[in-house]
């Protein structure tokens, strides 16, 4: 499982911009390799990074995190992550773990231990008011509380309120909201920095709205990083993606010419403009008259 760029990232050796997509999951490689990925940038020296990283597991497709840690070939590192920062808040993917024959049986002893007591809501024993046999009470444990949860409960006014106000944890969750009046608070937000715009712009789980509320935003589009992710975006629109092309250097354009993901008239154009280029700059033979 282990890849050259996990081990640049352990090394410390790897670029931002690949660190921030590793913390999105959206790192051309493996299922494998991105899930590992995702564990060591959640120890990134960055905390937008870590945060974003610990997002990402957190919301995972469960079947997809299930495929992972039962497998016997993964990394007992990882398996170790998981049992302690991840099933406490996912509890189903409890079993995935104890399917696995490799887990050290000290991981699989507290599994086993501690399952049932995850659940947010949990019964637990309480004297009686007359003090006799003691009767289960539900009680709520708001230290369980996740952010995600926290921000299901709000309505309209607090997310926008949040969007607007909130740190940067809380702008990553908004700004994939259904509401498009939240998601918009969260571009309109004071403490919005670079680096979150850039990661918006190569984000799939956002809206179309989104993505052409950032290319219309002067002060975001001058970025050359979120130009080139927005093209890179198979969800950006493809009147929004075309004028941006031309802003793209010999690199960037070839590897958007190879890009599957984006729409076939994207990177059609994208190797139009790579062969305009090329032949621009080719001497021009002279004629023997």
């Amino acid at each position: 499982m282990a890849s050259r760029l996990a081990d640049a990232l352990r090394e410390g050796h790897a670029p931002e911009v690949i660190r921030r997509k590793g913390a999105e999951g959206n790192l051309p490689v493996t299922l494998e390799e991105k899930i590992e990925i995702l564990v060591l940038l959640t120890s990134d020296p960055d905390e937008g990074i870590r945060n974003t990283a610990f997002y990402t597991l957190e919301t995972w497709n469960l079947e997809e995190l299930g495929q992972i840690l039962s497998n016997p070939q993964t990394p007992i590192p990882l398996l170790d992550f998981a049992t302690n920062h991840l099933v406490p808040k996912r509890n189903e993917l409890a079993s995935a773990l104890l399917n696995n024959p490799s887990l050290p049986k000290d991981l699989r002893d507290w599994v086993e231990m501690n399952t049932g007591q995850f659940a947010q809501e949990r019964i637990t024993a309480a004297p009686s008011p007359a003090g006799g046999k003691a009767v289960e009470v539900e009680v709520k444990d708001p230290g369980r509380e996740t952010l995600v949860q926290r921000i299901n409960r709000m309505n309209a006014a607090e997310k926008i309120k949040t969007a607007l106000t909130g740190n940067q944890e809380e702008r990553f969750i908004l700004i994939r909201d259904a509401n498009k009046i939240v998601a918009r608070a969260v571009l309109e937000s004071p403490k919005l920095s670079d680096q979150e715009i850039e990661a918006y712009a190569s984000m799939k789980s956002v809206s179309e709205d989104i993505l052409r509320l950032i290319a219309s935003n002067r002060k975001f589009i001058k970025s050359y990083t979120v130009a080139l992710a927005l093209v890179n975006n198979p969800r950006t629109p493809i009147d929004v993606s075309l004028p941006l092309l031309n802003r793209l250097n010999d690199r960037d354009m070839k590897g958007v010419a190879l890009n599957r993901n984006v729409p076939d008239v994207i990177r059609s154009m994208a190797a139009k403009i790579v062969k305009q280029r090329e032949d621009a700059i080719k001497p021009k033979l002279k004629v023997k008259k």
